[in-house]
């Protein structure tokens, strides 16, 4: 996996191929480190009827192990019944806080009730209980859905275990694919498939659109998708470079890079398209674009100082500001969803690291422990870090809690996997 620095640019000609479904191993989960603080919980195998095709509860057992929040206590293989009630005591004894139970069962449609019980073994009393109708193709959707309420009831924050992905995946010298995956990297679908680069895929505030940059027409050009029809069109397709895009909150406008006086700079655009306003101005260059929440500023990189750092500027256009000083080198700055933190890449004793940095008191930590880390978002919960890096000469994606106790590595996918996003909550 190449290192995509501020300077760097990409490949010509390109061409689109018809995306039928993948049909590719999922990705495999490494969990490194533990949360400050864990809570005990055992996950009952669910009662199963009708055969259903994934097995639910052990997927929810993933997801809340994977955050790194709760310990496991073995609740063994055989199913709990919804009568007799459980001995809640008894579990408490055998060290679990709480008690997690289901069943999954077949209807006549076809379709699969999945019902979940979350009991409190402290206070011997159930705290959450609720039930989906899903088709067999959505039964993984309703198992991080009922890990996501478990994670909210437990911990106060919501879960971003049935959020969504994105990433590039380059499986060859010329063959690209844009996927789409749950949070935890499985399932995935290729959006799209190109034999020329596909770089900065960028999610819309409400997660029904992607923007990014494909070379297919031989210079860098940005487009807009739609997920839910396919379609798509060029959005940026002016003389020189067109990069970097990034959706505004109110998904009426993207701020992307252009090359249009000859240096890049950054440039607000109509998500309808449209003549470009222009934000920078410096005879440097300044890319990689990303809004606040509030919508009312931009963070970007620039070497107008001599070398890439993040800088803040508030909109329409204004004196930006500078936000990063620990290092020589920090680019690819995102804001947390609360606009209270922000992640970057910087180099630090030659090592490209993830940094997670709070804006109000300016405390800098690096949260990951690769060297070689690119592209990181915030999860829309705001309590990880997904990003790229490369493991063995090829990339694979990875996470990190926002204090680098908890880390994850998905790997799997056969190629480079770069370039990665993390969606919104989905309405």
């Amino acid at each position: 996996m190449q290192r995509r620095t501020l300077l760097q640019a990409l490949g010509t000609a390109g061409a689109l191929s018809a995306v039928p479904p993948l049909a590719r191993a999922q990705l495999r989960v490494e969990i490194s480190g533990v949360g400050s603080q864990q809570f005990p919980i055992a996950i009952a195998p669910f009662v199963r009827e009708g055969n259903p095709p994934q097995d639910v509860d052990a997927i929810v057992r993933a997801d809340l192990a994977r955050s790194g929040m709760f310990r496991l206590i073995d609740a063994g293989t055989a199913p709990l019944p919804d009568n007799p009630a459980p001995d809640l005591a008894a579990w408490r004894a055998r060290g679990a806080d709480a008690l997690a139970m289901g069943t999954v069962a077949r209807l006549a449609d076809g379709n699969y009730d999945v019902r979940f019980r979350l009991f409190d073994t402290v206070a011997t009393k159930q705290v959450e209980g609720l039930s989906y109708v899903v088709p067999a193709a959505d039964l993984r959707t309703a198992a991080h859905k009922i890990a996501d309420r478990i994670y909210e009831r437990l911990t106060g924050v919501p879960g971003v275990f049935a959020t969504r992905i994105v990433y590039v995946a380059q499986l060859s010298p010329t063959a690209f694919e844009l996927q789409i995956a749950d949070a935890d990297g499985a399932n995935p679908q290729a959006a799209l498939r190109s034999r020329e680069p596909i770089i900065s895929p960028a999610w819309s505030w409400d997660g029904t659109r992607l923007a990014y940059v494909s070379f297919e027409s031989r210079k860098p050009v940005v487009y807009v998708h739609t997920l839910a029809t396919g379609q798509r069109r060029a959005l940026a397709n002016f003389q020189g470079s067109n990069s970097a895009p990034a959706w505004a909150p109110d998904g009426r406008t993207l701020a992307v890079a252009l090359t249009l006086t000859g240096n890049t700079q950054i440039y607000l655009l109509d998500a309808n398209g449209g003549n470009p306003s222009r934000v920078t101005r410096t005879a440097g260059i300044d890319t990689e674009p990303a809004f606040a929440p509030d919508g009312k500023t931009l963070y970007f990189t620039s070497d107008r100082g001599g070398g890439p750092q993040i800088y803040r500027v508030a909109l329409p256009g204004g004196e930006p500001q500078r936000m990063t000083f620990n290092g020589d080198y920090n680019v690819s700055a995102r804001p947390s969803p609360d606009g209270k933190l922000l992640t970057y890449v910087g180099r630090r004793d030659g090592r490209f690291r993830v940094q997670v940095l709070d804006l109000a008191s300016g405390q800098e930590t690096t949260v990951s422990d690769t060297t070689r880390d690119e592209s990181p978002s915030f999860a829309p919960n705001g309590r990880q870090v997904l990003y790229a890096t490369e493991l063995g000469g090829r990339g694979v994606l990875a996470t990190a809690a926002i204090d680098g106790r908890v880390r994850t590595r998905l790997a799997g996918p056969q190629g480079d996997v770069r370039e990665p996003a993390w969606g919104p909550f989905l309405k």
